[in-house]
């Protein structure tokens, strides 16, 4: 019997070698400048991502779609080479940043690098090096989009007087302000000891109380370093979904069950333990084209409308530069789909 085991162990490893196989197979080849194959890996795992963050699984048709997506990228980027076309590690280092940056708004503090990496992952579904060249390369496309296509991008005209008076006539019911208060809020994050983290809450609410003055101070103790919470103005809370979503039920309700100047009881939320006092309260009001489009900023209802119809004419116009790029770039077949290594 042992005799025959080394064959039999062959014979596994040459079942087991085949799945590796297909992967390094092709599922497309670019050649433009240079040849540069799309293995069936690369394209799995493209469309493994994108099916994580739809939470479904895709068609061998939308499975497609991905993959000319890929090849239209390095088709791009083939040519974006050929024109020397570059984005620096400074450049990308700076977009990174500004993540880094929404996530410590978001978190009213600084990110550690491992929730940051989390974070990113949670959103892309790439890890931060996959993030990095994928900035890169999107950042490539970009420029060689602009540098052969400058003259359509350039011809977005400015919506007139009467198309922003149209389209807010015709869509009057969307232009109401809710009613809306604006806070002053105490959060003690959960944080890794959730424990430790309701034993300081209980500990500030009875310090304060339902003083004002005594939240104030509570307040200002937060810039503390040490402090172990957060403190300060919350700007506005409007009673609608999206805010319940993002500050849960519990603390949607008791903000609007305040008065103004009152102080709240203790309030769990998704981002921890809260105590709440409104300095501000604003009934729900049909807006007109003057008024201010949200509560604490200069935009008003007219220069919303404004900026989205010029922002949904960039992106036609971004659609049709994009569109023609690629019909140029894919103009004489400069690639190879490999139909048979696309069924898994």
């Amino acid at each position: 019997m042992k005799r025959f085991l080394p064959f039999v162990l062959f014979g596994l490893a040459l079942v087991a070698a085949v799945p590796a196989q297909t992967d390094l197979q092709p599922a497309a080849i670019v050649r433009l400048t240079k040849t540069e194959p799309i293995t069936v890996k690369q394209l799995r795992t493209e469309v493994e991502r994108m099916e994580t963050q739809a939470r479904r699984k895709f068609s061998p048709a939308e499975r497609r779609q991905i993959l000319d997506v890929m090849i239209n990228e390095r088709l791009a980027i083939q040519a974006a080479e050929r024109d020397k076309i570059t984005v620096t590690d400074n450049e990308v280092n700076q977009q990174i940043q500004q993540l880094r940056d929404q996530l410590r708004q978001s978190l009213g503090r600084a990110p550690t690098d491992a929730e940051f990496t989390r974070a990113i992952a949670d959103e892309t579904g790439l890890e931060l090096n996959a993030l990095r060249d994928q900035i890169r390369r999107q950042g490539i496309i970009q420029r060689y989009l602009v540098s052969k296509k400058q003259d359509i991008l350039q011809s977005v005209k400015a919506p007139t007087e009467a198309e922003i008076v149209d389209f807010f006539n015709n869509n009057k019911t969307q232009f109401v302000r809710p009613d809306t208060v604006r806070l002053s809020m105490i959060l003690v994050p959960y944080g890794q000891d959730r424990t430790k983290a309701r034993a300081l809450a209980d500990q500030l609410i009875r310090e304060i109380g339902s003083s004002a003055s005594r939240f104030d101070e509570a307040v200002l103790k937060a810039q503390a370093p040490d402090s172990g919470y957060q403190g300060g103005d919350a700007g506005y809370l409007p009673r609608n979904d999206q805010a319940q979503q993002r500050v849960g039920q519990d603390l949607l309700r008791a903000a609007f069950n305040l008065k103004q100047g009152e102080v709240s009881s203790l309030v769990e939320s998704p981002q921890g333990y809260n105590i709440l006092k409104i300095t501000e309260t604003l009934e729900m009001k049909p807006l007109g084209l003057d008024d201010m489009a949200q509560p604490g900023t200069r935009v008003t209802v007219k220069r919303y409308i404004e900026d989205y119809l010029s922002q949904q004419r960039q992106q036609e116009v971004l659609a049709r530069a994009q569109q023609e790029l690629v019909t140029e770039l894919r103009t004489g077949n400069p690639f190879q789909v490999f139909e048979a290594n696309l069924n898994w």
